[in-house]
């Protein structure tokens, strides 16, 4: 697994090329935490977190779709996290697992395609400073709003934090590393 870039990156001058390669370089490490693994093992707990390699692959899949859904719906497109249920809070916690009859090949492929889209969304997007305000939720600051470019500044920065998490999990799992 190496970071290659998408036809998108092959297009893309300037500033658009240089968050499409941070992307794919921040994927590329969260992917590279599966290499060899079995579908059981993608699924195991290994650290005294409840995270495993396959369910931060979900989560991070679900987080890049949702903003890029942000990018051009506005807050509609996320959910309204001031009205979550249980049943709500329950179903986002799936994302972080490996449910029955979920693979590691089709995890990796979701969020191949959700990277797909991104990345041709950066090469679209007409301006990247458009803003679209925040929705209502206790973590994001009351009134904002955020440009595509801050959005997908966003994506980079959690998709590298969870790439590190990853890394742990792995290393504890077989003592493999992404580095090092």
């Amino acid at each position: 697994m190496t970071a290659t870039p998408s036809s998108s990156t092959a297009t893309a001058t300037g500033e658009r090329a240089d968050l499409l390669t941070a992307l794919a370089k921040q994927r590329h490490f969260l992917r590279f935490t599966t290499r060899d693994l079995t579908d059981e093992q993608a699924g195991l707990q290994t650290t005294a977190s409840e995270l495993c390699l396959g369910g931060l692959i979900k989560h991070v899949a679900a987080v890049e779709r949702v903003w890029a859904d942000f990018i051009v719906g506005g807050p509609s497109a996320m959910p309204d996290f001031t009205a979550f249920t249980e049943e709500d809070f329950a179903r986002r916690a799936d994302e972080f697992r490996m449910l029955p009859g979920e693979t590691l090949a089709g995890v990796l492929a979701e969020y191949e395609e959700v990277a797909r889209r991104t990345d041709d969304l950066v090469v679209e997007l007409p301006d990247l400073g458009a803003t679209q305000p925040l929705p209502k939720a206790p973590w994001f600051e009351a009134d904002a709003e955020w440009s595509a470019r801050r959005v997908l500044m966003h994506v980079v920065a959690e998709t590298a934090q969870h790439a590190g998490h990853a890394d742990i999990i792995r290393e504890s799992l077989d003592g493999a590393k992404s580095m090092g």
